[in-house]
């Protein structure tokens, strides 16, 4: 069929209503789309029927992940999203009604037409094998969540190794002006955790998700705390144990293979949330920060560190990323840092500082993907070609969003108060954001509020 791409533009574009951003090569060799935009590859008649079948988000991804759909070559996959992500959020996109009136109308028999006589109408294509198959049980029971974290995070110590860097911190860095690397980043990172805590030696530490132990381990190393780490991912368990007898610190640090609602040794004179809260769910989410309360000892802190989404306009519902829910983070939900602080603070918290890091983790999140372009050959050994596609669709398309605020991402802190509402906290952020040994020398007679509190232990 010649100049089969002419006639697929032609089509999609009159059911739309918009022209495509994007140029489109067809198996055929044939090629139609706007001059100097970026380049996308059909590269046989199912990767037409996985659009035609799923048509949006979900559609594109099976047909990338697959390898039915590929960026054109020279062309950067950032300005692929980013014109995706553009024409997506289009006025007349978003309020474009595919139903039976659209579909069966002029334009959509047109479609239909081009699509017969391409050879594209048959039965939908199976989904990649990368795709999480749809987990039984109610929504974030402990069974289910075992599930979903098992689905992301146990795809390999040496393939997150590839992607993260020696740091292993799955989280967003902090980018001072000092740090001129991402383990430099991540490190500025680890210890603006630990100075929001107000960490000291002899304090108990509990870290909820600790991923592969880079905070524990940060906290034992340089604040002299006791910590606790708990996961429920078994690879990252067993690495993160690995690291704490590697650094001659299992007296110091423990990390257990084991779900929040299950720690019962409380309490605890700090605790830390990273990247943690995104896999509670809404529903979930006020018994878990009342729980994570309840661990505190009055006067401790909680460093909440957790992606946030904008606000949906009224009248309209929350509806995750199907991409990310399928490929990603199996029932994963964002909530918007508004309700985020307001939740906290009806368990108890008083929450006292709000800090965004939204830029942070567009730059964060790019060099985790070019560790990946720079580590491919590895990456697609150790984890499948499919997987690693997904990495890395699932880490441009993010950077994105960070950049052009779409989602943010952002620091809580709060406090556990004391039987008289006191804070424990210094009179200024400045105060105590400072390192422990930097506040102490700085003390003068008049210095009496330093934010000193006894240890639980």
């Amino acid at each position: 069929m010649a100049e089969l791409a002419k006639q697929l533009t032609t089509a999609v574009e009159g059911l739309l209503g918009l022209p495509l951003p994007l140029r489109l090569r067809a198996w055929d060799g044939s090629l139609a789309g706007p001059a100097g935009a970026p380049t996308v590859v059909l590269r046989n008649r199912r990767a037409a029927r996985r659009l035609l079948w799923q048509p949006g988000e979900l559609g594109l991804a099976r047909a990338y992940v697959s390898g039915d759909l590929e960026i054109g070559p020279g062309d950067d996959l950032y300005e692929v999203l980013d014109a995706v992500a553009a024409f997506a959020e289009h006025p007349r996109i978003r309020q474009l009604k595919l139903g039976p009136r659209e579909v069966l109308g002029p334009r959509g028999r047109a479609l239909l037409g081009t699509a017969l006589r391409a050879g594209l109408v048959g039965p939908q294509p199976a989904p990649p094998a990368e795709e999480a198959r749809r987990h039984r049980g109610p929504l974030h029971s402990r069974l289910r969540d075992r599930a979903a974290i098992s689905h992301h995070y146990d795809v390999g110590n040496d393939y997150y190794g590839l992607v993260l860097g020696p740091s292993m911190v799955y989280s967003c860095a902090y980018w001072t002006p000092e740090a001129k690397s991402l383990e430099a980043a991540q490190e500025a990172k680890l210890d603006l955790i630990c100075r929001k805590l107000g960490l000291r030696p002899g304090m108990r530490l509990l870290d909820v998700g600790c991923g592969w132990g880079s905070l524990v381990l940060h906290a034992a190393r340089h604040h002299g705390v006791h910590a606790v780490g708990v996961s429920i991912s078994t690879e990252q368990v067993a690495l993160a144990r690995h690291r704490v007898a590697e650094a001659g610190l299992d007296d110091r640090i423990e990390i257990r293979l084991q779900d929040y609602r299950e720690i019962p040794d409380g309490p605890f004179d700090a605790v830390s949330s990273v990247g943690m809260a995104e896999h509670v769910g809404a529903a979930q989410y006020l018994a878990y920060a009342t729980h994570l309360y309840e661990l505190l000892t009055p006067g401790g802190r909680l460093l909440n560190h957790q992606i946030a989404r904008r606000p949906t306009p009224p009248g309209e519902d929350y509806r995750p990323s199907p991409f990310i829910d399928r490929y990603v983070f199996p029932d994963g939900e964002l909530s918007p840092v508004g309700t985020t602080v307001s939740l906290l603070e009806e368990s108890g918290f008083e929450v006292r500082d709000v800090e965004s890091l939204r830029e942070h983790y567009g730059l964060t999140l790019r060099e985790w993907v070019a560790n990946l372009e720079a580590h491919w050959p590895e990456a697609v050994r150790l984890a499948g070609r499919g997987r690693a596609r997904v990495w890395r669709l699932y880490m441009a398309a993010s950077a994105l969003a960070f950049e052009q605020n779409r989602i943010g991402i952002n620091q809580v802190l709060a406090v556990h108060p004391g039987p008289d509402g006191a804070s424990g906290l210094p009179a200024t952020r400045a105060q105590w954001l400072a390192a422990p040994a930097d506040l102490h020398r700085s003390a003068g007679p008049a210095d009496t509020d330093l934010g000193d509190r006894p240890s639980v232990r």
